[in-house]
């Protein structure tokens, strides 16, 4: 009886909220995730050796995806006729993505969903980033930070006046500051984030690095 009861709350609250291998090109709005770069190398990136953390590389704001999202959930490594990107492609993107490698990973996993071949879905992502001004007061950080992170909501605001509160999240990770994420429309204008995407972090000493 228990077993049953909580299962049932389980459906009730969609728990499940994405699924593999959907149908290419069937979702409501893309969610494009901006990383601080300098802080993804501190907590992951320089155990790994990520070309991406080199010290000449300068990357502030680098896109980690565009991700095809639901009004609930989203989709994930889609079924696409589309071909893969050549290597040529993901890395023309590591100029804005960090590496051609997370290039390749974010088509496979979330590109594929969007429906467009590679060399559009890689377009539309450029044009996606393009399109959302990173504040430029972050670039000239010379020393390591605490800040709350509702600032970095706010200047991301400032900087941006078509896009609401509602529209964008910051999440952070490890204490650190991770991702200024925007909720856009199939034609990259600001829409609401749906409740799964809003995920605001609430530090009020959020670790920001400086860039290298």
């Amino acid at each position: 009886m228990r077993a049953t009861i909580l299962l049932l709350i389980a459906l009730l609250m969609g728990t499940n909220t994405h699924a593999d291998g959907e149908k290419a090109g069937e979702f409501d709005y893309y969610v494009l995730a901006l990383s601080w770069s300098p802080n993804w190398c501190t907590i992951e990136g320089d155990q790994k050796g990520s070309p991406q953390c080199a010290e000449d590389q300068g990357h502030g704001w680098v896109m980690h995806g565009l991700w095809p999202q639901y009004h609930r959930g989203w989709p994930s490594y889609c079924r696409t006729n589309h071909r893969n990107p050549p290597r040529s492609l993901t890395n023309q993107m590591s100029d804005i993505m960090g590496t051609s490698g997370l290039a390749w990973y974010q088509w496979k996993k979330h590109g594929r969903c969007s429906g467009l071949s590679a060399d559009d879905y890689f377009a539309t992502a450029r044009r996606a980033y393009e399109s959302i001004m990173r504040p430029d007061v972050l670039r000239r950080l010379t020393t390591t930070i605490t800040v709350p992170a509702s600032v970095i909501e706010q200047a991301f605001l400032k900087e941006n006046p078509k896009l609401e509160p509602d529209m964008l999240t910051i999440t952070c990770r490890n204490d650190y500051i991770q991702e200024a994420r925007v909720c856009l429309s199939k034609y990259l204008a600001p829409v609401p984030c749906g409740r799964d995407v809003i995920h605001d972090c609430n530090l009020r000493d959020a670790i920001l690095e400086p860039i290298r």
